[in-house]
Formats: structure tokens, sequence, C-alpha cells
């Protein structure tokens, strides 16, 4: 039987985590919980911390009443899509960029050794004028 909500990526979900739009994932359901952010018991903080992951485990584990379980069905915009990866595919990069970072890297240590050696050798001046005055 074809779903009659409108399906949503992880991806798509965390991109609503904001104060003025957002959005929580919870038993596979997607939540648009912008209005109900100033209403909620816990504070906003809370919810805010939940987007962008499943909240399941932290929606059960705050331990809501059934009332607020029946609340929000009023916020709910759709199903999570579960046919999607939750992880986005990784780049792989070439060798060519790490050999091109290390040689930055290299660059930028040759370039600022002076700054540690005069800290040394200001150390060395300092030690001597003050084995001098005793």
């Amino acid at each position: 039987m074809p779903t009659l909500t409108k399906l949503y990526t992880m991806q798509e979900a965390s991109q609503h985590n904001t104060k003025d739009d957002c959005w929580v994932v919870i038993d596979g359901k997607v939540y648009d919980v912008t209005s109900y952010l100033d209403e909620h018991p816990g504070g906003d903080d809370i919810v805010l911390a939940a987007t962008g992951k499943d909240a399941t485990d932290d929606f059960e584990d705050a331990g809501h009443s059934k009332s607020a379980i029946e609340l929000m069905q009023n916020f709910c915009v759709g199903e999570l899509d579960t046919s999607s990866p939750i992880i986005p595919e990784l780049e792989i990069s070439s060798k060519k960029e790490a050999t091109d970072y290390s040689r930055k890297l290299m660059n930028l240590t040759k370039q600022y050794w002076a700054i540690p050696v005069a800290i040394v050798g200001i150390s060395v001046v300092i030690g001597f004028l003050y084995m001098r005055k005793k």
C-alpha cells in the first residue's frame, strides 16, 4: 500500500535545525515543531539539541505523557525515508591532494621557524643577564 505522507531523508530533516525552523525525527516520523518550541516544558534548547539525528531514544528517555504523544501528531509533516542511506557517501581524495596538503604544511613550517628560535634566544639572553646580576 503506498504511503500517503511525504518522505524525507535524514539529511533533509537535519537541515531544519534552528529556532525559526525546527524538525525532529522520532520513531521514523518527521515533525515540524517550530511553533511548539516556546511552549515545550523542557525548553527549546532540549528540542534543538535533538535535531539532525534520530531523537527516538531522547524522546523516550524523557518519559513524555500520553497527552504529549497525542500532541505530537499535530506536528507530523512526513516520514523518514529509510531507503536512502543515513550517512552520505564519502568522497575519496586523490593522492595529489594529499601531497599538496603536506607540501603546504612544510612551507608553513619553513616560514615560521624564526619565531620559536627568537623566543629561545631571548630566554637565553635574559637568563645570562639574570645570572650576571647575582
